[in-house]
């Protein structure tokens, strides 16, 4: 009989505990990905931000606690926003760590934007921490609007 019912067993497609302790130390100790990428190291200390495009500008922000605007260092070259940032660290004495997990240190991102730029125009701000770049787009690669000609009377 070709539609006979199976019960289901949730325990079934579950990994063996066998399974799964080969494959925790295959990929913690073996061929741990994460060590050998080669962008690795430089993701570690880039400097986190958001990106996004709007009909005429393209948006990037990246949060910069405590950094005033000569902390920060912006460039425009080639079609790669450019961003250089120096957190300091805390200067604190006699004090025991309990957690230390701000950022400090010198960041530097690249950032090939998707489409081109009105270099003329760019806007950068820094509020409260938060950097906020406006990138207007190039007048070239805005959406235009064709306009449709009416035909008035037709000739046969």
């Amino acid at each position: 009989m070709a539609n006979e019912v199976i019960r289901w067993d949730p325990f079934r497609e579950v990994l063996s505990l066998r399974d799964a302790m080969d494959r925790l130390f295959e990929e913690s100790f073996v061929a741990p990905r994460f060590f050998y990428s080669p962008d690795t190291y430089r993701r570690m200390n880039a400097l986190p931000v958001n990106m996004y495009e709007t009909p005429d500008e393209v948006i990037v922000n990246a949060v910069l606690p405590g950094l005033k605007t000569q902390d920060v260092n912006l460039e425009f070259q080639d079609g790669r926003l450019i961003i250089d940032v120096q957190i300091p660290a805390p200067q604190v004495e006699n004090v025991t760590w309990h957690y230390r997990e701000l950022a400090s240190g010198q960041y530097h991102r690249e950032i090939t934007l998707p489409i081109a730029v009105n270099t003329d125009k760019i806007e950068a701000t820094l509020e409260n921490g938060l950097l906020t770049l406006r990138l207007p787009k190039a007048e070239e690669v805005k959406p235009k609007k064709i306009q449709i000609q009416t035909v008035s009377g037709s000739k046969k």
